[in-house]
């Protein structure tokens, strides 16, 4: 009987949840439901699940509308009609096509249409058509003339609330989607307040006297049958077309592949290989690493860098396929981290492209596996936090400033309108509701039969489909993903190669791993922490930490970049780890495994691989079960009835073994303590390779290097600091040129230009246009022959004069501006045309017009955001002759110093009693970054006041020999005049 019920993926229109429609239901005995939210079929799978769970028979369908207006219901029969559905609406959405307002002639799928808005005669009606009948209309039956076809009519009371309270809910979805205020929405743009869920007995007592409209209705549900199946077998069985011809070309480019790694006579290579490969076979994963591997030669065969990471660097034969540069055996890594027979969830492999390459990989991946059986994996925007108050405050009405007063301070309730406390209240309650549907960061899932037959599809803005699902919804279903990534440290890399090459002369190859891991001007590049720019141990907490380590080798890299992350920092294992590593000699193992298999970490459980050997090797229990232990733990279905039966035998065995009650409790207190913030290792030694490719071109080619991060947009510091770290490795910085820029910075030799997209203000189209005129018709001779030649307005040409992009004239920019306004304004004189610029302009005899000192410094920052002189050349003469330089801090340990320090970054944290404090990074006169620590009350008083130069007070603290500053008193010092205004 209810043949269109709506949960919340009815986007910005239901309020119910898949589970609260099936367990209200369930309550009340209803039997069947009919899925139809608004053309979206996100939560199918789902619903399904919890009506099979309820005992009810679930049908889907889909409810189609067009700019707000229904046009019909369509319920599929089975299978096939839900995937005649989900086509039906994807070709129109995937084409941008409107859709119309007669449904086709389906196979498989019953259309109802709103009896009010059929406007043909019901003998029209095809067999699997209808007309629905809401219970308010059951009594205009006879006077429209639908009493003699009751066989073409169906009880229709759409399902929106469970109670009429939820109504207001739906208002402000409704007003939300429409972007207006509650007081403008009309009828039309909502549903009734009757489209609640009633119990059966009372739906049919409103249709008691048309006795067929419920048996046909009840006809129509009996005939639905709908069977989801779940499991591996939905994706992309075979690569080669047989899986038997499948295992044959995976053995055969694992083992050459091993050979190629490892040598021609490594057994235990080999040996783990072919452990892996039968693994690999009887969990029928054969097509998925091939198809992974065909991406990555791919993307070989064009050129394109790639990183593959996360668990699937865990496995030797994704090692020797070239989908990963992670050597499992050299960091001890366990492959049923990545696959194992107990693991209920798919693996994918997480592959990293440069960020201006991934779209053709996608688009290879479609054309290579067909669009009919691809497709991008959706995300869902949610209601939450600041985004919910804002867009509820405009439904209300509140103007921007009282919005932002809810806000900025939610606690002040005191300072807000009368409205925020309603407008708090249901926020909580719309809080987590889907927005929209979005785009997976990557992932892309490949079936065995046609997409439509699980998912409607929509398309993004890129031209790519995606389904109606996300990743967890293909996780139940049986999908695998492949995770197709994209970085913009990748793109360092590229474009420094292609860099060095044009400009040096020189090949460049950073594939060569193992030679780039022992050299030592690498290593000792990393051990100095002077890693600007190099991918993922660049920020100032990472300097600090491998300059505490002493960091030179890919190990302790591996180590450095996973107890860096929040989690295991705040938990206290970062500074557990350095201590010890510190002093080796006071490490006290509870037990030999923790020595014998945590020896490399110092007895701390650093990676998630470290708690499955603590398990494996202490208690006993197979790798499997160890890793499936460590994911309930980490907070995976946590204390379910495997973890029980896992965590029992844990203590048995431990029993069996002989270990102590009071041993084997404080090993399992450890495992719990460190499971829920331990990191994957083999995703940090992924980022370590890439690490170690970034220090190798750092240290070797830092000019073309720097230009690369500048290039790409992605590293931790603003562009500003890049080209500093530039200036300081020996580059010459030249502000933009009309005769040597180019829309991205570029390097000749030692010389660097920055590119004219730093330009505030400055059209991209005009900077294209110049650059394509100078190399079409050679470099500009004067400010007259750029006019002539580019398009550049009055605004536009202020830009480049101010910067200093005319200076090979050898005119000031005052001269400049001069010349500019005669050569535009005879440039607009009817009747002079191109021929002016051909003959001599008349000249003009001007003042003496000088700039001052300081200029050109402050047209920089102005257009800019940054000076290309040192900063503190600016600063108004102070006395700054008891200042030290910051790489003379470590002399000054336990004592009061002044140091003058240019502003980098700085990161808020809080204590805790929950007080704010500092952490700041500095450059000092001399280049040289140091770090300063803020403390509450010192903050207080001192609070940062935006970029510039500080004098700063402060102790100086040495923490495992790295020195920093706990700041006492500091001031921004004031920049000179500008005297020209």
């Amino acid at each position: 009987m209810y043949l269109n019920c709506h949960t919340y993926y009815s986007l910005r229109y239901g309020v119910l949840s898949p589970r609260q429609l099936v367990d209200k239901a369930a309550s009340w005995g209803i039997d069947t439901l009919v899925l139809t939210d608004i053309n979206n079929t996100s939560c199918a799978f789902e619903f399904v699940r919890h009506c099979e769970a309820a005992g009810i028979k679930p049908v889907l369908g889909m409810e189609l509308r067009r700019d707000n207006r229904l046009l019909y219901i369509a319920i599929a029969a089975n299978r096939s009609g839900f995937g005649e559905i989900n086509r039906f609406y994807s070709l129109h959405a995937l084409e941008n096509k409107p859709l119309p307002d007669r449904a086709p002639d389906f196979e498989d799928v019953y259309v109802i249409y709103p009896e009010s808005a059929w406007k043909f005669p019901v003998s029209q009606l095809r067999r699997n058509e209808f007309l629905g009948i809401r219970p308010e209309e059951i009594n205009r039956l006879q006077t429209r003339g639908l009493s003699a076809h009751q066989h073409k009519l169906l009880v229709w009371n759409p399902v929106v609330f469970l109670e009429e309270q939820q109504f207001f809910l739906h208002q402000l979805l409704r007003a939300i989607d429409l972007n207006t205020v509650l007081s403008k929405l009309q009828p039309k743009d909502m549903a009734d307040k009757r489209d609640v869920l009633l119990p059966q007995e009372t739906l049919q007592s409103y249709f008691s006297q048309y006795p067929m409209i419920i048996e046909n209705t009840r006809r129509v549900l009996d005939t639905c049958e709908l069977k989801m199946d779940y499991g591996l077998q939905h994706n992309r069985q075979t690569f080669t077309g047989d899986k038997s011809g499948d295992y044959q070309l995976l053995e055969k480019l694992a083992v050459s592949g091993c050979e190629r790694r490892y040598g021609p006579a490594n057994t235990s290579a080999l040996e783990r290989l072919r452990k892996e490969l039968k693994v690999i076979l009887e969990q029928d994963f054969c097509a998925y690493f091939l198809i992974t591997w065909d991406i990555i030669r791919y993307a070989k065969a064009v050129g394109y860098q790639h990183v593959g990471r996360g668990s699937g660097a865990n496995s030797i034969v994704a090692f020797c396929l070239n989908i990963t540069d992670v050597d499992p055996l050299e960091l001890d890594l366990y492959f049923e981290r990545f696959i194992n027979p107990h693991r209920s969830s798919p693996p994918d492999f997480d592959i990293d492209f440069s960020w201006d390459e991934r779209d053709d990989l996608i688009d290879y991946i479609f054309k290579r596996y067909g669009r009919a059986h691809t497709a991008l994996l959706a995300t869902y925007n949610t209601f939450k936090g600041r985004s919910i108050i804002r867009e509820l405050g405009k439904v209300f009405g509140l103007p921007k400033s009282e919005i932002d007063r809810i806000v900025e301070d939610p606690l002040k309730t005191e300072n807000h309108h009368p409205l925020a406390r309603q407008i708090i209240h249901y926020g909580n309650q719309l809080s987590g509701f889907p927005n929209y549907l979005s785009i997976h960061a990557g992932g892309i899932i490949i079936s065995e039969a046609p997409i439509f037959g699980y998912t409607a599809l929509d398309m993004m803005p890129k031209g790519f489909p995606i389904t109606h699902f996300d990743m967890y919804h293909a996780e139940q279903i049986g999908f695998h993903k492949f995770d197709v990534l994209s970085q913009r440290g990748l793109g360092h890399l590229k474009d420094a190669v292609e860099l060095i090459r044009n400009n040096r002369g020189k090949e460049v190859d950073i594939h060569r791993v193992e030679k780039i891991k022992a050299d030592v001007r690498v290593r000792k590049l990393l051990r100095s922490g002077k890693c600007m720019g190099c991918f993922y141990i660049e920020s100032p907490a990472m300097r600090g930490l491998l300059q505490k380590l002493r960091c030179e080798d890919y190990v302790h890299l591996v180590a450095a970049s996973s107890i860096i992350r929040p989690g295991v920092a705040s938990s206290g294992m970062m500074r557990e780890y350095i201590r010890r590593f510190h002093a080796p000699e006071t490490i006290r193992y509870i037990h030999p495994t923790f020595e014998q298999h945590l020896g490399e970490t110092f007895g701390v459980m650093v990676y998630q691989e470290d708690v499955m050997k603590i398990v494996h090797h202490f208690a006993g229990l197979d790798l499997d079960e160890s890793d499936v232990l460590r994911r309930i733990m980490s907070g995976k279905k946590y204390r379910s009835d495997t973890f029980t039966r896992l965590r029992q035998k844990f203590f048995d065995n431990c029993k069996y073994r002989g270990y102590s009650e009071e041993l084997t409790n404080e090993v399992w207190r450890q495992i719990e303590s460190f499971s829920g913030y331990s990191f994957c290792k083999a995703h940090s030694a992924s980022f370590a390779v890439e690490s170690f490719q970034s220090l190798y071109l750092k240290a070797y080619y830092p000019l073309e290097f720097m230009v690369a991060v500048i290039n790409n947009f992605g590293g931790f510091y603003k562009s500003e600091f890049y080209f500093h770290e530039a200036r300081m490795s020996g580059a010459t910085i030249m502000a933009p040129c009309v005769n040597h820029s180019h829309y991205l910075t570029t390097i000749e030799g030692d010389t660097i230009y920055i590119g004219l997209i730093h330009l505030n203000q400055m059209e991209r189209k005009l900077a294209h246009e110049l650059v394509g005129q100078r190399a079409r018709n050679g470099t500009f001779r004067s400010l007259e022959d750029f006019v002539c030649r580019v398009s550049a307005t009055s605004e536009q040409l202020d830009i480049l004069i101010r910067i200093g992009a005319f200076r090979f004239t050898g005119k000031n920019k005052y001269e400049l501006m001069w010349e500019k306004n005669a050569l535009l304004h005879a440039k607009s004189i009817p009747g002079c045309g191109a021929t002016l610029f051909g003959e001599e302009s008349e000249n003009f005899i001007l003042p003496d017009l000088e700039e001052g000192p300081f200029d050109q410094a402050f047209d920089e920052i102005e257009l800019l955001g940054f000076p290309l002189c040192s900063p503190f050349s600016l600063v108004v003469s102070q006395d700054c002759s008891a200042c030290i330089e910051a790489s003379r801090l470590g002399e000054y340990t336990g004592r009061i110093v002044h140091i003058l320090g240019y502003f980098v970054c700085r990161k808020q944290v809080y204590t805790s009693k929950d007080q704010v404090m500092n952490f700041g990074t500095w450059i000092d006169e001399s280049g040289d970054f140091f770090d300063t620590v803020h403390f509450p009350n010192s903050l207080r008083y001192f609070p940062f006041k935006g970029p510039g130069v500080y004098k700063i007070k402060g102790k100086v603290v040495l923490d495992f020999d790295f020195p920093s500053l706990e700041v006492l008193s500091m001031e921004r010092l004031p920049y000179v005049k500008d005297e020209r205004y």
